[in-house]
Parts: structure tokens; C-alpha cells; sequence
């Protein structure tokens, strides 16, 4: 008879809600072993009992055999003296020190799929249904470890023949902690505009199918907050919803069918599998323009683009297959607010815009937006990090000279864009996108996001690490916090955001980052935004954390009539840039479009401003330095929304294919910065406009300038290893073609995908930076 062991398995990583423990509780069966499983704080503890064989086949089977939505990151075992199990079991959860990981939210699997498809399937119909393998998670998890009692599942007691399926080893809902149907779970309702019912189950998918139908919209409250939904082809309809949504950003589109999708836009391998991928992302989609397809031209006004997912709940499946047509599938919120999540609070803000709601009763605990990504040579880049992505960490890895401290550390991440994030262990928790620090509101759901991360991990940090930038909201209140703070500077935290997303934490070279952006409060007071930053190796930095990277160049600065107003208005930002260049004959040139933009008076006062520098900010922006371009080739003189600018001037180029470039010079001054020199670019845009070239040749032009600006200073540096982070990095035309001439020149060049390259990726940067002044 083999002699017995017992084996004592302790596990962390994407362990909770995944399946894990009826996972375990099969294996451990069919392997003939005895002892238990459990949920604790901190991930899955198992003991089994057999023989030395057995367990070896166990342990073997763990890592073959994982759950689809599993991850080990750590697993460790202990062998101890047998107590003689009887059976195998799935025991009660337990405490402990919080560091499971919470599994984002996951779109509907196809077994769900297809029994609310199924006429002779119970949950037909049911908008709720989900397993071990799909389902919400972070939207309704309310502690660890992740369990029914832990979720805004508490409150709905399972019926019988769904506590039969919960108890039965065979079944796929074995220990689902969300199981429920249409007989004792969360049930559908359709409202007025004062909050009374219409109708509710089914009839109210129903009956909002019809409202869609007559171009009406309609506020629906789905996983982590409520979309306001309209069909796409109504022009009407979607013109009133921008008035009344006060938004001039293009609208996210949700289809029927990937089929649909695909008649519409152009659709690689890649983008197919991140629409049908349990993420569900929003994903850029190129369109076809000459497909006839019918989507009003106010969704994305001239926009090559558009913003398209597939449904991802059993309530959109059910939506859409009704519909049959694309609808409009916007944030349910005023521009700069927060997602609604809760009818109530839905009514008061929205009941202005949607006609009816159709709501659930099942709470979301925290809003979570969709998330957003587009392909980047042959890679995806997250744009919106939230709903399908966050809360899973980013595992860092540090050098070995540095003490990482335990649950001590957050950083508040930027004005703009905002997120936040806090250091526990080797990881770091990144939450989910916030937005813009600009309202009330917002600033409740920055708070809201705190208090959650804190509550969920049971985080008190000793120190709080903030953007450099004296100005910002998410700064004031970590000054405010009565906690010790570490201002980071804003592109050292862009660079160190890539490094810590892509293992570069402990590389043994320096690394160039270029960090291209709108706005960075800068070393020197001014506004940075055009920086090459020589990064040293990490681990060197423990001798002076005081001076962590070198500015080794930046593009020419000028200045920004207005300041902050210019941000805004591109036509001051070109006035500011070609001040530099011709002084005050410039306000004689009355045929330069930026000029026309302005009044005889208004002209006078920026005259005024700029030659006695008044409120006229200094900056090396290149985000700026689009926005001026785009105003001096008559593209845009307002914007409407951050960085609309730059992307009618990337818009313009459309199909245009030329590799022209204008000059630039580099200015070197001993024991400083390199400067690029953009004033033989702009005096190039000059003569093109004069000579009636196109704007997409402008345009193109001007990029390719952007590129050899960036090679030439890399070749100057000398530093191998490149990393291209910043807002600017958005720009699809500007990321390729740097990535294409780098690798031409024998650079290694890098760019972000898990983390967005703008300032959503800033707090774990500010981690990273943070941790190594500790």
C-alpha cells in the first residue's frame, strides 16, 4: 500500500471567480484524492491527500488544465503528516491579508449564449444568466474573498433548482457565486422619465426595442453603469443626443453581428479577436466608406473612424438580436461626469435626454466604463483602460536593492484623464479610467475610487505620490491628505509607466524616452511637453533618487497667448508659435487663417500680451505644436475636446503616401538640452500654403518632420532602446512610422499596450518613481 502524504497548496493570482475551486474540487476526484479547497483574502488555499504519485499528477494537472480566465502567479506548497481526510470538499472562505486579485467583469460565453437562445432552455430569454466562466465580477464585488455574501448578488436567494446546479460537481454553475434565474434572480423593468414602471421583465426589453426602433432614446443600465441608446442610422435621433449629452467627441457604436461590422469597416485578425474577446472592447475600426452603410453622419462627423463593440451581456445579446441594426452605445452621463449606475440617480440626470429607462435591480457597486483599444502595428494599445481590463495589476519587477514597502503607497495619477493606483507587494493595482478632474462629480467618483481600492484591499498608505503640476486637482488633494508626499514629474511618470508595463524596471541600459504630450508641468516652471528623457538603469538611482533621469532635449519652446485658454483654441497657440517667428509683422499677415480668426481689438490685445508677456505661458508642447498646424493650414481654430485638433491634422492625410519631409535644426548649447528647432518646419508649412498644396500634404509633411526629429535625436544620444509614451502617441500615423524608421536605424523602439500612453497610465508611473525615492 503507497504511503500517503498531505499536501498543503497555497495560491495567488486570478484565482476568485474564475471557477478555480470546482476546478480543484474535479481534479482532486478524479485523481482519487481527499481534503478540502477554499476561498481565503488572499487567493486559494488546498490540502489534498494521496500518494506521492497522485499529488505529483495533481500539481501537474493545476497548471495544464486552468480555467480559461485563471492565472497563477504564485503557487506554494508544503508537505505535512496526514489527518486522514475522508472525502474531498469545498469549504467555507476565510480572512487573511487582501491580495487575491479581483477578476474584471467577462463578456457572456457562448454555453450562456446559447441557453437564453434556447427555446427548451430555462434561463430562455433571461437577461441575467451567467456561470463560473462569464459574468460581471469587479461591477458588483463589494469585499474579498470573492463570494455570493461579498456581492450585490447578496440579496437575491438562489431557488432550488439553481442551488442544485451550485452544489453539483458536474455542473458548469458549480459554486457560480453570481448563479441565478428568471424565477429568483435580478429582473428587468422599463421607466418613465419620473421613475414609474411601465412594464418589466421581458416585455420591457420589448417595449425599449420599440422605442429604439421609432429613433427615440433610451437609457439602459447594463454591467458597470447605464448607455444611453439610440439607432445609429437616425440622424435626427443622434443629432439630439449630442445637443443634449452637451458631447463632441464621436459616439462608440454597438452591432448586432461581427458580419454587420465587418460590411461596415475594415476588420483585421487582430481586431476580430479583441471584439470577440471576453474583454469586449470598444475597438478603432477604419471605415468603409463606399459600403453604403447607413450610419448617420453625425456619430463620428469626419471621421475616418469609428468606435464599434459587440454585445457583451446577456441583456445587449438579447438587445441586439431584437434590433438587427447598430445602435449608439454612449456613456450614460453629461460630458466631464461620471457613468450613472443607479436608476435613481439616473433619473435625475439623464431624464432630460432618454425617454424611458430600462433598468434592473441588481446594484453595480463601482461605475466602470467600456474600454477602449486600437491596433497598433499588428498590436493592440489601450486607450481606455476599464471594463474587461481593470482592476488586474501590473506585475512589476524592481531591482533587487530596493525595499518595496507592503500596502503603503498610492498615487493619484494626473488632472486629466484620471486614474489611480496603489503598490501591494510586487504588484501594482491600477483602477479603472476615472475621466477629468474638472467637476463635482467627478471628483466624488475620484474619491469613490479611493475609498474603493482602500476597502477592497484594506489599503492605509503611508505616502501619496501626485503629478509635479501645483495646479491639479488629484496634487492639491494629496497635499491636502495630511500623508507625506513625492511629486513626480509628469513624462518621467510616462516613461516609467511603459518601463514598469514591459519589464524594462531592471534593464541593465540607459533608455531614451520620448514622452510627447499636451501638457507637463516642467523642472523649470514652464509647460513641458516635446521631452527626450535619458532614463539611467533603476538600480542606480538609489544613490541620488533626487536627480532619476536627465532632459537631454525638447523641441523649441514659444508661448501660449491666454494660457490655459489657449488650450483650447488653436488659432492662439499658432499665434504664439508664428510670433516667434515674425515678430510683430505678424499681425499685418492678414491672409494667415489664425490671424482672420481674430477681431482688429482681439488682435491688439494678443499684440499687447505677447510683447510684454502677459499671461503668456512658456512650453516645448508637441501636442501644442499640432494644434498650432492645424490652425495656420485652416483645419481648426476651436477645439471642442482634448486633442481634437491633431486629429483632424492625422485625418487629413487619409491615403496620402509620401515620405517629404520639411527641414528642422538642432541647436546644441554646451551643458544643455538639445532643442529642435521647429521654425524652419513652420516656414516650410508657410511656403506650401502659399504655393495652394493640399492640407493632406501639409499634414503628411509635417509628420514625417515629427519622425526625423525623433531618429535624429536618438542617433545623437546614442541610447539603443527607445520608448514612445505621451498622449501624442495616440496618433496612428505618428506611432508607425517612428516605430518603422527606429527599427530602420537599428533602434529598439517601444510603445505601450496594457497601459494607455496618455496621462490614464501616469499613477503607476508615479508608483514606479515613487518607490525608488522610498
Amino acid at each position: 500500500m503507497p504511503i500517503l502524504k498531505r499536501l498543503h497548496i497555497t495560491i495567488q493570482g486570478a484565482v476568485q471567480g474564475v471557477g478555480f475551486r470546482p476546478f480543484i474540487y474535479r481534479l482532486a476526484t478524479e485523481l482519487g484524492l481527499v481534503g478540502w479547497v477554499n476561498n481565503f483574502a488572499g487567493g486559494v488555499a488546498i490540502e489534498v491527500e494521496g500518494s506521492q504519485t497522485q499529488l505529483q499528477a495533481f500539481l501537474l494537472q493545476i497548471y495544464k488544465e486552468l480555467p480559461p480566465h485563471a492565472s497563477i502567479q504564485s503557487l506554494e506548497t508544503s508537505f505535512l503528516a496526514p489527518v486522514g481526510y475522508k472525502q474531498f470538499e469545498i469549504r467555507a472562505s476565510t480572512g487573511g491579508e487582501n491580495t487575491a486579485l479581483i477578476l474584471p467583469d467577462i463578456a457572456t460565453c457562448a454555453d450562456c449564449l446559447r441557453e437564453i437562445f434556447d427555446k427548451c432552455d430555462r434561463r430562455y430569454l433571461y437577461p441575467f444568466t451567467n456561470c463560473t466562466h462569464c459574468g460581471p465580477r469587479f461591477s458588483i464585488i463589494t469585499a474579498l474573498p470573492y463570494d455570493r455574501a461579498n456581492t450585490t448578488m447578496q440579496k437575491f436567494e438562489m431557488c432550488d433548482r439553481c442551488q442544485a446546479e451550485y452544489h453539483h460537481p458536474l455542473n458548469r454553475r458549480f459554486h457560480a457565486q453570481l448563479n441565478a434565474c428568471a424565477e429568483c434572480g435580478p429582473h428587468l423593468e422599463l421607466w418613465n422619465q419620473d421613475g414609474h414602471v411601465l412594464t418589466s421583465h421581458y416585455q420591457a426589453l420589448q417595449q425599449a426595442v420599440e422605442e429604439i426602433r421609432k429613433g427615440k432614446i433610451v437609457a439602459i443600465k447594463g454591467l458597470g453603469g447605464f448607455h444611453l441608446v439610440v439607432d445609429a442610422r437616425h440622424q435626427q435621433a443622434v443629432t439630439k443626443l449630442r445637443y443634449c449629452k452637451q458631447r463632441a467627441k464621436p459616439f462608440a457604436l454597438m452591432y448586432p453581428s461581427l458580419q454587420l461590422i465587418k460590411a461596415h469597416c475594415e476588420v483585421s485578425n487582430l481586431e476580430t479577436q479583441l471584439l470577440l474577446s471576453p474583454q469586449a472592447p470598444i475597438v478603432l475600426l477604419r471605415r468603409k466608406f463606399k459600403s453604403g452603410m447607413a450610419i448617420a453622419p453625425a456619430v463620428a462627423p469626419d471621421n475616418p473612424y469609428l468606435g464599434v463593440m459587440l454585445p457583451y451581456t446577456p441583456l445587449h445579446h438579447l438587445l441586439m438580436s431584437q434590433l438587427g441594426f447598430p445602435v449608439v452605445a454612449t456613456s450614460g452621463n453629461l460630458t466631464d461626469e461620471p457613468i450613472c449606475t443607479d436608476e435613481r440617480e439616473a433619473i435625475q440626470y439623464l431624464s432630460n435626454i432618454a425617454t424611458v429607462f430600462l433598468i434592473h435591480n441588481r446594484p453595480i457597486t463601482r461605475p466602470i466604463d467600456d474600454s477602449v483599444v486600437r491596433v497598433i502595428m499588428e498590436r493592440e494599445l489601450l486607450l481606455r483602460r476599464a471594463r474587461g481590463y481593470a482592476p488586474l495589476p501590473i506585475a512589476i519587477n524592481l531591482s533587487p536593492t530596493i525595499q518595496q514597502p507592503q500596502s503603503k503607497l498610492l498615487a493619484v495619477g494626473a488632472h486629466f484623464k484620471n486614474t489611480i493606483a496603489f503598490s501591494l507587494s510586487q504588484q501594482v493595482f491600477v483602477s479603472q479610467h476615472i475621466g477629468d478632474l474638472a467637476t463635482v462629480a467627478a471628483l466624488k467618483a475620484f474619491n469613490q475610487a479611493l475609498a474603493d481600492f482602500q476597502q477592497l484591499y484594506q489599503l492605509q498608505p503611508l505616502t501619496i505620490a501626485c503629478d509635479a503640476h501645483p495646479d491639479y486637482v488629484s496634487t492639491q488633494f494629496a497635499q491636502n491628505s495630511g500623508l507625506p508626499t513625492i511629486p513626480v514629474q509628469h513624462h518621467y511618470a510616462h516613461v516609467l509607466s511603459y518601463m514598469a508595463e514591459n519589464d524594462l524596471l531592471r534593464n541593465e541600459n540607459s533608455i531614451l524616452g520620448i514622452a510627447w504630450d499636451g501638457t507637463g508641468y516642467g523642472l523649470d516652471g514652464t509647460i513641458w511637453g516635446g521631452e527626450f528623457l535619458q532614463i539611467q538603469p533603476l538600480r542606480s538611482l538609489t544613490s541620488d533618487p533626487e536627480t532619476p533621469f536627465q532632459r537631454v532635449a525638447h523641441l523649441r519652446t514659444f508661448r501660449l497667448p491666454g494660457g490655459e485658454k489657449a488650450i483650447k483654441e488653436p488659432r492662439r497657440v499658432a499665434i504664439g508659435l508664428l510670433y516667434e517667428i515674425a515678430g510683430d509683422a505678424l499681425f499685418t499677415m492678414n491672409d494667415l487663417a489664425p490671424v482672420q480668426a481674430f477681431n482688429a481689438q482681439e488682435l491688439r490685445i494678443l499684440w499687447t500680451m505677447l510683447q510684454r508677456n502677459i499671461n503668456t505661458a512658456i512650453t516645448s508642447s508637441a501636442g501644442r505644436l499640432f494644434d498650432a498646424i492645424a490652425a495656420i493650414i485652416g483645419l481648426r481654430q476651436y477645439t471642442q475636446f482634448e486633442g481634437q485638433a491633431a486629429m483632424e491634422l492625422e485625418f487629413a492625410i487619409a491615403e496620402l503616401n509620401t515620405d517629404d519631409c520639411y527641414s528642422f535644426e538642432i541647436t546644441t548649447i554646451a551643458n544643455s538640452p538639445l532643442i529642435i528647432d521647429w521654425m524652419p518646419t513652420v516656414q516650410g508649412v508657410l511656403a506650401d500654403l502659399s504655393c495652394e498644396l493640399s492640407q493632406g500634404y501639409i499634414s503628411a509633411k509635417f509628420h514625417n518632420t515629427l519622425v526625423e526629429m525623433m531618429v535624429v535625436v536618438a542617433q545623437q544620444i546614442g541610447a539603443e532602446q527607445v520608448v514612445l509614451t505621451g498622449g501624442c502617441f495616440q496618433n496612428k500615423y505618428l506611432i508607425e512610422r517612428t516605430i518603422q524608421r527606429l527599427t530602420q536605424e537599428s533602434f529598439h523602439p517601444y510603445w505601450h499596450q496594457q497601459v494607455p500612453p496618455h496621462d490614464g497610465g501616469i499613477a503607476l508611473g508615479q508608483i514606479v518613481a515613487a518607490l525608488h525615492v522610498i
